[in-house]
């Protein structure tokens, strides 16, 4: 039986991914339009949250 990962992004991997600024990824984050983790005292998003965040945008935008 194959299960697949999570994978977990560093906010400065979610910055390139949308090509935002940190303040703006912490922005999302306040603001729980984006979900997220901490491990210690890093945050981390699930990039299937990444994903379903992307798409949320895409369909209001049409």
């Amino acid at each position: 039986m194959s299960t697949i990962a999570p994978t977990a992004m560093t906010v400065r991997e979610v910055m390139a991914s949308l090509k935002i600024s940190r303040s703006k990824v912490y922005d999302l984050v306040r603001s729980r339009e984006l979900p997220s983790f901490t491990v210690g005292r890093s945050r981390r998003f699930d990039a299937a949250d990444l994903t379903a965040y992307m798409r949320k945008r895409i369909e209001e935008n049409y």
